[in-house]
């Protein structure tokens, strides 16, 4: 209907040479509008075939799996008391002692070993607390007030030999090549499972903070639950074993707050303590126990070394 003669003469932008360009591009143009309805007609034809098969075998998947939903729960949460009740049980399950150790009470104990020998004097010795009240080193009466029972003071050479005695003690451990380490004495109760203690049970045998400000949290009786904390969760390599750990802390007891027990440094809520702890391999079944002799033999060492009687 238009001929090129024609656009020319009408002398717009579009010459006479793009005529032919616009009629293939329009062309072109409905011929991709027909492939996209045929391509949009098949795909709705296919939709629908895929719904006609799906849609039995579909609803079938889904009422199972609300079957299986409701049988999960049930057992999950018959999971959850179980493990609450065995976890339960199984803390209460003492821990495995050492094969040696004789079965019974204080007096199936045998004597091993007797060092040095025990001083005798021709007066009535003193006793720790009468000799230290008398130097004034030492108080512990007079103190509920205070700190209530079970709680001292040191003072001057007092506080200076339980300093001088920390402090050989750790300088022996350093020079025989352990790890010196300070651990915190907040620690969660996780921890103190993970070492055989049960802060939650009445009476407990820790101090638990209380759980409307700091949730889950109790103070060490020793610094083997922090040390323990330190390498729970995660392994150390066979070569860096065995692992000898020194740690001197402060250990918070819950004795009991009276004044009737034995008077003396013995039992009391809070004392500093300097611990060997190891971690060893079990490859050989043999590590812990050779390494508990080498503990026991820095033991006697710095007993012998004070000048001191022991059993």
């Amino acid at each position: 209907a238009l001929s090129e003669r024609e656009v020319e003469q009408r002398r717009g932008p579009l010459g006479g040479a793009a005529l032919r360009e616009l009629v293939r591009t329009w062309a072109r143009l409905g011929k991709v509008r027909d492939g996209i309805a045929r391509l949009e007609a098949e795909k709705g034809r296919v939709a629908q075939e895929v719904r006609e098969i799906m849609l039995p075998k579909l609803a079938a998947l889904r009422e199972r799996g609300r079957s299986l939903r409701g049988q999960l729960r049930v057992l999950e949460a018959e999971e959850s008391d179980l493990e609450q009740r065995f976890y339960l049980g199984a803390l209460q399950l003492p821990n495995r002692t050492h094969p040696a150790v004789p079965i019974g009470d204080q007096s199936q104990a045998r004597l091993l070993e007797v060092v040095g020998e025990k001083p005798v004097f021709d007066f009535k010795p003193k006793g720790h607390l009468e000799l230290g009240e008398g130097l004034d080193i030492i108080r512990q009466r007079r103190l509920s007030h205070v700190s209530g029972h079970r709680s001292y003071y040191l003072c001057g050479a007092g506080a200076l030999l339980q300093h001088a005695l920390v402090s050989f003690t750790l300088q022996k451990l350093l020079s025989k090549g352990f790890l010196p380490m300070t651990v915190p004495d907040l620690l969660r109760g996780a921890v103190f499972e993970g070492c055989g203690v049960q802060p939650s049970v009445t009476p407990s045998p820790v101090y638990n903070i209380d759980p409307a400000r700091f949730e889950d949290l109790s103070l060490a009786g020793t610094s083997e639950v922090g040390i323990a904390g330190y390498f729970m969760d995660h392994s150390v390599q066979l070569q860096d074993l065995p692992v000898r750990v020194v740690c001197s802390s402060t250990c918070y007891r819950t004795e009991t707050d009276t004044g009737r027990e034995p008077w003396g440094l013995y039992r009391v809520h809070q004392f500093t303590k300097v611990e060997m702890f190891g971690v060893t391999a079990a490859e050989h079944g043999t590590e812990s126990e050779e390494l508990l002799d080498e503990f026991l033999g820095l033991q006697k060492e710095i007993f012998s070394e004070l000048g001191l009687h022991y059993r």
